[in-house]
C-alpha cells in the first residue's frame, strides 16, 4: 500500500529564522484567538479553541526545539467536532523547519498525520493554508495577523 503524503506547505519570509520562530509561537496573533500557554520552549504546552465550549479543541505540547531552525508540536488531545473521527488528529505532529539566506527565511510546514486519506484533509488543508498564507506571513512581515 503505498504511504499517502503529509500535508505540507513552504514558504518564504522577509524576516530573520528568529523573529519568523518568535512569531510562530504566537499563535493567538495568527492561527486562534482563544489560546492558552505558551508555545515556545520544549515541553511548553497550549491549546487553541474554536467556536462554543463542546466544539473544537487542539492541544499540543512542543516535544522538539532547535533554535532558529525547527520546532514540533505534538498533539496530546483533540476534538474535531465537523468530522466523525473526533480524534484524528490524536499524536499528529506539526513541524516548522526554517532555513535562513540573505534576510530570508524559508519555512517549511508540516502536519505529520494529515493525508488525503484523512477524514479531515479536504477541511484542514484549506484551514492550514489560509492560517499560514495569509495570517502567519503577514504577523512576520507586517506585524498583524488574521486570526480565527
Amino acid at each position: 500500500m503505498k504511504q499517502q503524503k503529509d500535508f505540507s506547505y513552504s514558504f518564504t519570509v522577509k524576516a530573520s529564522a528568529k523573529d519568523a520562530m518568535k512569531m510562530i509561537s504566537k499563535v493567538d496573533l495568527w492561527w486562534a484567538i482563544k489560546f492558552k500557554g505558551k508555545a515556545a520552549k520544549l515541553n511548553d504546552k497550549f491549546s487553541v479553541y474554536f467556536g462554543g465550549p463542546k466544539d473544537t479543541f487542539v492541544d499540543f505540547k512542543i516535544s522538539e526545539v532547535i533554535p532558529e531552525k525547527k520546532i514540533v508540536w505534538h498533539v496530546t488531545d483533540c476534538n474535531l467536532h465537523w468530522i466523525n473521527d473526533k480524534k484524528e488528529w490524536k499524536n499528529n505532529e506539526v513541524i516548522w523547519n526554517l532555513s535562513e539566506k540573505e534576510g530570508k527565511t524559508t519555512i517549511d510546514f508540516v502536519h505529520k498525520g494529515m493525508t488525503p486519506e484523512s477524514e479531515c484533509y479536504e477541511s484542514c488543508k484549506p484551514g492550514w493554508t489560509h492560517h499560514i498564507k495569509d495570517s502567519l506571513v503577514n504577523l512576520i512581515e507586517k506585524g498583524k495577523g488574521f486570526p480565527e
